[in-house]
C-alpha cells in the first residue's frame, strides 16, 4: 500500500525491488549507491492513459542494448483517468519501473523536481509522457554527458499547430533577450543532466522552462542538440497556449533578476587553514 508523507500531497514511489519499504521517508533518502553509467529516465505524466502501453514498449526497445542500471521512474501528477492504475499493473512485468504520485494535480515543475529527487541514476533524462519526444533518442543524449552537465534537446520538423510553433518562437525569443542566453527549445522536455546537477536544485512553478539558464548560472557546461519530434500518439494536450504564454513571459523577470544577482565566488575564494589544525579538519570530516 501507498504511504503518505507529511507533505500531504506526495506518496511514496512503487517499487517491484522486494527490499523496497513502503514507509514515509523523506525524498533524498531514497537514493542508494549507482553505477557511474547508470540512468534514470524521468517521464513526468498527467493523464495519458491511451499512450501509457506504447509509452512503456518503446522506452523498453530504446533501451535494450544499454549496459548498466536503468530506471524509468514516473511522475504522476494527480491524474484524474487510469493512468496510475495502469502503470502498477505494468510494474510486475518489468521491475524497472517506479512510480511516484501526487495525490492532486501540481504542475510539471513539481513533477520534474519531485524526480530529480527521487532519481537514483548518475544520469537523469526527462521525456514528455505523450509520445511526441522518441525514447529512442535517450541513450544518445545520455552518452553525451560525457562531454557536458546538460543536453538539451531542439525539437527539429517540430509536429505542433502553426500557433503553438510561433507562440514558442515568441516566448523563446523574448526569454533569451531578457536573460542574455541562448537556449533555442526551452519547451523541449527531452533533456539529459548529471544528476549532481539537479538532486538539489530548488524550484518554483514554471521555473522548469528556466533549467537550462539556472544550471548554466551554475558554471555547468550545456549544450543543445536536435531531436526527432513527433505527433501526438493520443489523447489531448494538457496546455493552454495562452495561459503558458504569459505564465512563461512573466517569470523571465524572476529569472533575469536572479541572474543579476547571482553570487558566484567559488573562482576567487580561498581557504588559509592554520597547518597544525587542517589533519584535525580533514578526520573531523571524514567522520561526518
Amino acid at each position: 500500500m501507498l504511504q503518505h508523507l507529511d507533505s500531504g500531497v506526495f506518496e511514496n514511489p512503487v517499487s517491484c525491488d522486494p527490499g523496497w519499504k513502503n514507509e514515509p521517508i523523506k525524498l533524498p533518502i531514497l537514493r542508494g549507491q549507482v553505477e557511474s553509467d547508470s540512468l534514470s529516465v524521468v517521464i513526468p505524466i498527467f493523464n495519458e492513459e491511451e499512450n501509457i502501453a506504447a509509452l512503456l514498449e518503446q522506452l523498453q526497445t530504446a533501451m535494450k542494448d544499454w549496459t548498466g542500471e536503468v530506471e524509468f521512474l514516473f511522475v504522476d501528477d494527480g491524474s484524474t483517468d487510469t493512468t496510475l492504475e495502469l502503470l502498477k499493473l505494468a510494474q510486475p512485468s518489468d521491475p524497472r519501473i517506479r512510480i511516484a504520485h501526487f495525490r492532486r494535480n501540481l504542475g510539471q515543475t513539481a513533477a520534474m523536481e519531485a524526480g530529480f529527487r527521487l532519481a537514483r541514476g548518475g544520469a537523469v533524462v526527462t521525456l514528455d509522457g505523450d509520445l511526441q519526444n522518441d525514447p529512442a533518442e535517450v541513450p544518445r543524449l545520455a552518452r553525451m554527458l560525457s562531454g557536458f552537465d546538460v543536453v538539451c534537446g531542439i525539437r527539429a520538423q517540430r509536429r505542433d499547430t502553426w500557433w503553438k510553433r510561433r507562440s514558442s518562437r515568441i516566448a523563446n525569443g523574448f526569454r533569451n533577450w531578457m536573460t542574455g542566453d541562448d537556449i533555442v527549445d526551452t519547451g523541449c522536455t527531452l533533456k539529459a543532466y548529471r544528476r549532481d546537477c539537479v538532486e538539489h536544485l530548488e524550484l518554483y512553478n514554471g521555473m522548469h522552462r528556466f533549467l537550462p539558464t539556472l544550471l548554466k548560472m551554475r558554471g555547468y557546461r550545456v549544450t543543445q542538440v536536435p531531436v526527432a519530434h513527433r505527433p501526438r500518439h493520443a489523447g489531448k494536450t494538457k496546455y493552454d497556449t495562452w495561459k503558458r504564454l504569459k505564465k512563461g513571459l512573466a517569470d523571465v523577470w524572476a529569472v533575469r533578476w536572479m541572474k543579476r544577482n547571482w553570487i558566484a565566488y567559488e573562482g576567487v575564494l580561498e581557504v588559509v587553514e592554520a597547518p597544525a589544525q587542517s589533519n584535525l579538519n580533514r578526520q573531523e570530516i571524514g567522520k561526518v
